[in-house]
């Protein structure tokens, strides 16, 4: 089968398309057809060789998936050493969802990601009350979404001007560039996807008892903060690292699976597609998400 494989780190050269050998389905998995697989910023930090558990290479990357499994529409996780940037993969069939009637492939490959890593944290690890302000970072879809769902004022925060009316079409009662961040009024949780200056820069917008939410750091790493900066100000931070905490605790990532599905095919929430790059451009779709252009999730379609 035709699938992209890495071939080393370095840039996006690094990609080639090339027949690989088929998987094979283990115990309890089921190979899916793929028709589209999510592109994320965790691929792009694997190809740079700065993920902090490297696969072995040469590798075929991609962790989640939509496409078809015995004329069933599926989405899901790949969790196997044959991912998801591939005509075929296999899946294991607990980390398999349908896709909702009506929805593209495309939706079904950036919802996974996307609304676990916002739904399991904005409900398991700070209490949103209702009319709660929650600063989103990287305000790009799911965690804007998440926060007018459990009745929060989701304020924006996004990397620049163009990027300010899609988390405003989707409820973010505030929107500001990352520039503008000492503007905004006292938040009461932060959900942050960026990490380096932001982060920090967003810690002191947080009232007394507020949480910041550390997830990603497309940004740069996160500095350190001190207990004694914390307590002084009373506030927390949490971490959150979705791949970790399937491993470790699957049935809480399943019940959390099926609870956001059900919010997608009500209607209430949505996945956002920003881009769509055929296979053989892995390597674009990868510079995209490195200059931080990208609104919405970037999808490959075999």
């Amino acid at each position: 089968m035709r699938a992209v494989v890495l071939q080393g780190t370095g840039g996006p050269e690094q990609f080639v398309v090339d027949e690989v050998d088929e998987p094979v389905a283990g115990e309890g998995q089921a190979i899916v057809d793929v028709r589209a697989c999510g592109v994320n910023f965790a691929d792009v930090l694997v190809r740079q060789g700065r993920y902090p558990q490297m696969p072995e290479l040469p590798a075929v990357l991609g962790s989640e998936i939509a496409g078809e499994l015995d004329g069933s529409r599926m989405m899901g996780f790949v969790r196997s050493e044959v991912g998801g940037y591939a005509e075929r993969a296999a899946v294991d069939r607990r980390w398999l969802l349908p896709l909702p009637e009506g929805a593209s492939f495309a939706e079904g490959a950036a919802f996974p990601t996307a609304f676990l890593t916002a739904w399991i944290p904005l409900t398991q690890l700070v209490r949103i009350a209702f009319g709660a302000r929650v600063l989103v970072t990287a305000a790009a879809g799911a965690a804007v979404q998440v926060v007018r769902t459990l009745n929060g004022r989701a304020v924006a925060a996004v990397g620049s001007a163009e990027k300010l009316e899609l988390p405003r079409s989707l409820g973010a009662v505030e929107a500001v560039t990352y520039e503008e961040l000492d503007t905004l009024e006292q938040v009461d949780a932060v959900f942050d996807l960026v990490g380096g200056e932001v982060f920090a820069n967003s810690l002191p917008l947080l009232r007394p008892l507020g949480t910041a939410i550390a997830v990603g750091y497309a940004g740069g790493l996160w500095q350190d903060v001190s207990p004694t900066w914390l307590v002084g100000r009373n506030v927390g931070v949490h971490g959150f690292y979705l791949g970790r905490l399937i491993g470790r605790n699957p049935e809480l990532v399943e019940q959390a699976a099926r609870d956001v599905l059900r919010l997608w095919e009500g209607g209430v929430v949505r996945p956002i597609v920003g881009h769509e790059f055929p296979l053989e451009q892995a390597g674009e779709a990868h510079r995209l998400i490195e200059a931080r252009k990208t609104m919405g999730k970037v999808v490959l379609t075999p």
